[in-house]
């Protein structure tokens, strides 16, 4: 058992979360019990995951979708109420980590994808002070088509590709979740592939006309693995219990 003072601290410190201009406040968004000895961890705070950490009796839930997003209804009400008095009736505390959990080196969601499709890092992008993207390359070259059954393995998501199925793949950028919009920036690397969870109508033709192929993987699934990584890390350093709970998304 420990406090949660000490895990916050400690996790705060460790994503650096004061480098980060995000679109939610990152760390302790709802409070709870002041003690803590299980973490479940999850990609987004919704009713189902709350629920599944009631009935795990947990006393952190950390997750990498939390609340409080800029320009959302600030008023708890409907389903973000029925979510509060959830956490409160429970006393469990919510911990939520966007961009400092996309960009960590070593827990974050796009380190984890570079391990999980074998991909070598060669640095961050764009190039910002909250640069969150990565790029690197393959470990050897293949096809576009056998790359995208690489990720659809690795993953369990089919993949949607755009760009010739016969041309090769080596040099590769990728974003976990709704980062689309980088696909620009990482043409100006001069990637053969860029890599992220959701597509948009214009992305099509911004990947034709900049010669890059594109990868959307889906938001959910690019994203599971961080939050599972640092839940294991926190149990590990503070010798408590945590467990990963997956609700299935196909976004």
């Amino acid at each position: 058992m420990i406090q949660l003072k000490d895990l916050l601290n400690y996790s705060n410190n460790v994503l650096e979360i004061e480098r980060f201009q995000d679109y939610c406040p990152n760390g302790l968004q709802v409070e709870g019990k002041s003690e803590v000895k299980k973490i479940i961890s999850g990609v987004t705070a919704s009713q189902a995951l709350i629920d599944a950490a009631i009935k795990e009796k947990a006393d952190v839930l950390l997750v990498h979708h939390g609340y409080f997003w800029k320009g959302e209804d600030a008023r708890i009400i409907g389903l973000k109420y029925n979510r509060v008095r959830s956490l409160i009736d429970s006393g469990i505390n919510l911990l939520a980590y966007h961009l400092p959990l996309d960009a960590h080196p070593l827990y974050g969601n796009n380190a984890k994808l570079a391990e999980i499709l074998g991909l070598e890092i060669a640095g961050s992008f764009p190039s910002t002070n909250d640069a969150v993207g990565m790029y690197g390359r393959l470990k050897s070259p293949m096809s576009a088509v056998d790359f995208s059954k690489e990720i659809t393995a690795a993953l369990g998501r089919e993949v949607l590709h755009i760009g010739e199925n016969s041309e090769e793949i080596q040099t590769v950028a990728w974003c976990s979740g709704a980062a689309q919009g980088y696909i620009e920036a990482a043409a100006e690397l001069g990637v053969d592939a860029y890599l992220t969870g959701e597509i948009s109508e214009q992305t099509m033709h911004i990947a034709h006309e900049n010669g890059i192929h594109f990868y959307a993987a889906g938001h959910h699934a690019t994203e599971r693995y961080g939050v599972q990584a640092f839940g294991e890390h926190l149990a590990s350093h503070f010798g408590i219990t945590h467990k990963f709970i997956d609700i299935p998304n196909p976004a």
